[in-house]
């Protein structure tokens, strides 16, 4: 896809040495808390732990293999209600593949997505049917990833599902469905709930917010009250 007049254009990561070299000496850098008291977690995430995960960034993880595999698919930006979006977008070979705009979560990027991209574009390539094909589109969320932080608060589920709506109607699809978890699921529900034109369904997992009634019938009734009230986890439901 070229530049058009809805404002789409290519977009390629290019990070520079010296950007991945200061985020390994920051990293190298950290000024580390005094050791937990105990033996066990109770206290946290134990220090030993962290300092394995700092490592591992610092000296084991390669990002020009995450920046190439994510180079090798289409990749766009576009100025929506004054935020510069990064998204991800793959056209099925088989014709009148259904568009599918997915949303990842919180947090979260579009990498946790990219495993999906061959079974959802190429079902016959996995086993699967022609017909059973999607256009993805993948949105990187406001402030996360690729994708500009906003400058005003305000950036709720239903105002991002507003601009998918757009983002959607730019790249010329009057027909698709909509999918997401976690906070990408909050999302989706806002974006059924406006019923956009050309939203004609909507799958979600890990969605956060269930009524108290599908709580009780799951877990049982003493079970769903203290998860509703944040006393049985640290998720809190909203009924």
């Amino acid at each position: 896809m070229s530049v058009t007049t809805a404002g789409i254009r290519p977009f390629v990561i290019e990070a520079t040495d010296a950007e991945l070299e200061g985020l390994r000496r920051r990293v190298a850098e950290t000024r580390w808390p005094d050791k937990e008291l105990v033996e066990d977690p109770s206290q946290g995430v134990q220090l030993a732990t962290i300092h394995k995960l700092a490592d591992y960034w610092a000296s084991d993880y390669d990002w020009r293999t995450c920046e190439a595999e994510l180079n090798a698919l289409p990749q766009f930006k576009t100025e929506i209600d004054g935020v510069d979006i990064h998204f991800i977008h793959v056209k099925s070979r088989h014709e009148n593949a259904l568009p599918l705009i997915i949303n990842h979560g919180c947090p979260g990027s579009v990498m946790e997505l990219l495993e999906v991209v061959g079974p959802l574009t190429d079902p016959t390539a996995y086993g699967g049917d022609a017909e059973d094909a999607f256009d993805l589109v993948l949105p990187s969320l406001p402030g996360y990833g690729f994708s500009d932080a906003p400058r005003e608060v305000g950036w709720d589920a239903g105002r991002i599902a507003q601009a998918w709506a757009e983002l959607m109607n730019r790249l010329g699809y009057t027909r698709y469905v909509a999918q997401g978890g976690d906070q990408g699921a909050s999302v989706t529900d806002a974006m059924a709930r406006q019923a956009p034109d050309g939203l004609v369904g909507i799958h979600l997992n890990f969605l956060a917010s269930f009524p108290l009634e599908v709580l009780a019938a799951v877990f049982g009734g003493e079970f769903a009250q203290r998860l509703q009230t944040g006393r049985g986890g640290r998720h809190r439901f909203q009924g």
